[in-house]
Formats: structure tokens, C-alpha cells, sequence
């Protein structure tokens, strides 16, 4: 995968004037990532980076998007590009969040990448029923599933996915949609919540009787809990100011059992099966409560605060690390530095395809037992990766440490 990237910041000891930022990023990072006044100088090639990345003419990608590469959990030996708009859509999304810490110069790069990014959003728009708003995690202007996925492509009618609520709201919050088309979306889910016409049959017996939301708008779809989903689901209630539904409420308790059960650490593939990770998990529970404080949550967070601590001393993959130390950053604790192993370049860091953020789970929709079995064995298991969405994570955890020693 390596060589789909070509690294941006060069690294050569002996022409320090040339390449003074690459050393200085270098240096940061040897001495483990801490904020500082050059944390800015970084930030700003950081966006740079970005507004490198994103696509400038419609090819293999659409022009505005963010390159993503999938690989089967059964054969590693490549990746295959993969046309969503997931991975763009949280870009824009997070540069949005993070665009007041920014300097006037880096808000000018940031909203150049998130009004380019714009384009692409209709691509995957609902069209039998526009007026519902909804997305799809692939194309819907020429259906497909699994784009360049070879004899999968020969299922792309019948099998076209069902639209997501995950990519829905992040698409939907990415490009400022209306309080009124946001009111719309949410009244609409409140049809694919657990118990309304289908009820779950792949979780844990604890969690079967929850009304919580879905992942899935499609009909014909299994009710499919996700706890990160979940965690995203109830970020757009809070920042759209939505009333509260019972199927909110039901989220919420369904979020809080899980982590006073602690299963988003000892079965996070089931309880979070397209994100899998627990530090994904608590990089995404720590979003939602940075937000806007919610109680039930906030009497769960030294108990967070704890378990991601523990997990922060006890991994040394660089990425994992940075989602760890910004969901700390998030909860108001200052994170202990981060380990970094012997690189040549940040690129070489932060583009580690053996990093994943998101999987496409096709097990995840089974019944028990199934679900588990097969999830194992890893069939019908694609991990994901974008190195944009790296830089991003990056960047973020950088602001954040910058926010942190500003309080």
C-alpha cells in the first residue's frame, strides 16, 4: 500500500534550512507529540497535506473526495480503491469543529478543502426518495457495491446497501444541512429503531430488549446495533438541538450498559462490528460527550477516562495512540506524551495501512450464532484505510493538545 502514497514531508539530516519544518515535525514526534507554539507550523502543513490529497479531477475518485483503499480480511495482498463518501465527509465534518482554533490563514485552507468536498455529497444521495435526505456509503447515481470489486459488482442491483444512518449524519452535519431537513432525517429514523417492526438478533441477551436505534434505513434490512454509529446518531441530536425520542433515550441506555459492562473492551467486534476497535470506540463515545455534556455519561467518565489511560500505556501503534490521547484530551485530562517508533518521515507514521478506522462488516447483519463464527474467520471482512483521514486524526489531536494547554 505504500506505494500508493508519496511522503510530503522529506526527511535529510544535512539540509536542515531546506527541510526545517520535516525536522521539526520529526523532532516533535521523537520526543513524543506534545503541544507547543511550533504545534502550529505542523498543523499548517498538516492542512496543506490535506488540500494535497483531496482529488482535483474526477477520475478512479470523484473530484473532491478523499481517496479510501479497501483490503479482504482473506487476501491481504492488496487494496483496492473504494468510491464513498465516508471518509470525506468526516474530514470536512471535523475541520468544520476544529475551524475556530484555527489561524485566519489556516480557516482559508480548511474551507477550500470543506467547499471543494462538496461535490460529491449528491453522488450518493438517496434517489428513489430524495426528499428523504438519507446517504449511502456507495454511489447511487450508478449503483454499485464494492466499486472495482470485480465478480461482487455482478450483485450491484439486487444487492445494492440499504442507506446508513452513520453516513447520513455525517454528511449531513459535513455540508450544514437545514435545522428542517435535519428534523426530517431524524423523524425518519425513529422507524428503524429495535422493537418497532423487527427486533435484534445478534447481540447480546442484556441488550435484545433495548429499543435503540439501528444502522440501516432499508426496509428489509436486520436491526444492527453499533455503538460508535449510535455514539454519531446522538452527536447529530445534540448538534441540531433536536428534542429527545424515546428512541434516543433508548440509545443512551443502551450506551451506558455497554460501557458499564465494559463490552466495548472485551467484545468490541460485536458491540461496534464496522468499527471493531475499542480506542475507535472511546475516540467516538469522548466525541459525543465533548460536545455537549450528557449525565448518564458523565457518571460513566472516570471509569473512560481510566480503561483509555490503561490502554494508552499499553499500545505502541502510533495511530491508535493519537485516538486514545485525544479522547483523553476531550474528557479534560492531559494525556501522557505519545510513543512514537523510529520513522524516517511523518508520512511513514501516519499512512500505516495496517491502520484501520472503519470495516465494511458483512457478517455484522447475521443472527447469533453466526455472527460471531463467521466474523472470526473473517468472511466477508474488508478493512478500510484512507492516509487523508490519518493527517486528520493527526491534526485534531494537535488542536486539542493546543486547546489543553490554553485552559
Amino acid at each position: 500500500m505504500k506505494s500508493h502514497f508519496v511522503p510530503y514531508f522529506p526527511y535529510h539530516l544535512f539540509n536542515i534550512a531546506r527541510h526545517y519544518v520535516a525536522l521539526l515535525a520529526l523532532f516533535l514526534l521523537s520526543n513524543g507529540i506534545s503541544a507547543s507554539t511550533n504545534d502550529s507550523i505542523l498543523i499548517t502543513q498538516l492542512l496543506q497535506k490535506l488540500e494535497d490529497l483531496q482529488i482535483k479531477e474526477n477520475g478512479i475518485f470523484p473530484k473532491g473526495s478523499f481517496p479510501s483503499y479497501r483490503m479482504y480480511a482473506l487476501n491481504k495482498t492488496r487494496y483496492k480503491a473504494d468510491v464513498n463518501p465516508f471518509f470525506t465527509g468526516l474530514i470536512s465534518f471535523t475541520l468544520q469543529d476544529l475551524m475556530p482554533h484555527f489561524s485566519s490563514s489556516q480557516q482559508q485552507k480548511a474551507r477550500l478543502i470543506i467547499d471543494r468536498a462538496k461535490a460529491i455529497y449528491p453522488k450518493f444521495k438517496n434517489r428513489k426518495y430524495p426528499e428523504r435526505n438519507t446517504y449511502n456509503f456507495w454511489p447511487t447515481d450508478t449503483v454499485q457495491i464494492f466499486p472495482n470489486g470485480g465478480w461482487l459488482n455482478l450483485f450491484n442491483q439486487p444487492q445494492a446497501l440499504a442507506d446508513d444512518f452513520d453516513d447520513t449524519v455525517i454528511l449531513l452535519m459535513a455540508q450544514n444541512a437545514s435545522d428542517s431537513e435535519a428534523q426530517k432525517v431524524h423523524e425518519f429514523m425513529q422507524l428503524f429503531r429495535n422493537g418497532y417492526k423487527k427486533k435484534v438478533n445478534n447481540t447480546l441477551d442484556a441488550y435484545k430488549n433495548i429499543g435503540a436505534y439501528s444502522t440501516w434505513f432499508g426496509e428489509k434490512m436486520p436491526i444492527d446495533f453499533d455503538i460508535s454509529v449510535i455514539s454519531n446518531v446522538l452527536y447529530f441530536v445534540q448538534w441540531y438541538h433536536l428534542p429527545w425520542t424515546q428512541a434516543d433515550s433508548a440509545s443512551l441506555t443502551l450506551m451506558t450498559k455497554i460501557i458499564e459492562d465494559k463490552t466495548y473492551i472485551k467484545a468490541a467486534n460485536l458491540i461496534s462490528p464496522h468499527y471493531v476497535s475499542t480506542p475507535v470506540i472511546l475516540y467516538h463515545i469522548s466525541r459525543l460527550m465533548a460536545l455537549k455534556p450528557i449525565p448518564a455519561l458523565e457518571t460513566l467518565k472516570p471509569s473512560l477516562i481510566a480503561e483509555t489511560e490503561k490502554l494508552l500505556t499499553s499500545t505502541d501503534a502510533f495511530l491508535d495512540q493519537v485516538l486514545l490521547s485525544t479522547a483523553l484530551l476531550r474528557w479534560g485530562k492531559m494525556p501522557p506524551a505519545i510513543t512514537t517508533p523510529k520513522a524516517n518521515s511523518i508520512s511513514e507514521l501516519v499512512e500505516d495501512d495496517s491502520f484501520c478506522f472503519f470495516i465494511a462488516n458483512i457478517a455484522s447483519m447475521l443472527p447469533n450464532p453466526y455472527k460471531k463464527t463467521v466474523t472470526d474467520l473473517g468472511i466477508g471482512r474488508f478493512y478500510y484505510h484512507s492516509p487523508g483521514y490519518n493527517y486528520l486524526l493527526l491534526l485534531e489531536n494537535l488542536v486539542w493538545q493546543q486547546r489543553g494547554l490554553s485552559k
